[in-house]
């Protein structure tokens, strides 16, 4: 681009907001449309997010009725993490030809979890105490209070000595 053909800078101005007007085009239709399916190694569970992390949708596996509520409860909030982070991940790629390079394209890098050592057949929700809590004690009884006496009508009585002054009859 030489400073001395002003059309010829113009022109090359337009077409990069051309190629940002595509790029952003196709960031919002791919970011609308796009969403993460993940299942559990067991298949007891399948869950889909979208590309925000919000739960669309929850399957329970025939599996899952035999994992126990502490098990189960550990299995979807494993496979919904994984889900969120491919969800994540794939937003950020959709958002690489927009903003690689930027303060904002590093945030939403940023944002994403590292991966974990992935854990043997033997997951977390094999290590969930299948015994269920003991329930709360009850709390104590105790009596309701006795209602307070009813307010004295009239004037007030006054002291013993006093009577004979105020009170000549």
């Amino acid at each position: 681009m030489t400073s001395a053909n002003p059309y010829q800078w113009v022109e090359e101005y337009e077409a990069k907001l051309a190629d940002l007007k595509q790029k952003s085009e196709n960031l919002t239709e791919n970011f609308a449309a796009s969403s993460a399916t993940v299942t559990s190694k067991d298949g007891a569970v399948t869950v889909t997010v979208g590309p925000n992390g919000g739960l669309q949708n929850l399957q329970l596996g025939h599996r899952a009725m035999e994992l126990g509520g502490p098990r189960l409860t550990a299995v979807i909030l494993e496979t919904a993490r994984k889900a969120q982070k491919q969800a994540a991940e794939q937003v950020l790629e959709l958002f690489k030809p927009l903003g690689e390079g930027t303060e904002a394209y590093q945030m939403v890098s940023d944002s994403i979890p590292a991966d974990e050592n992935e854990v043997e057949e033997n997951d977390t929700y094999d290590e969930v105490d299948d015994e269920p809590e003991p329930a709360p004690a009850p709390p104590p009884v105790s009596r309701p209070a006795a209602p307070a006496p009813p307010p004295v009508r009239g004037r007030p009585r006054a002291a013993a000595d006093d009577d004979d002054d105020n009170q000549p009859w």
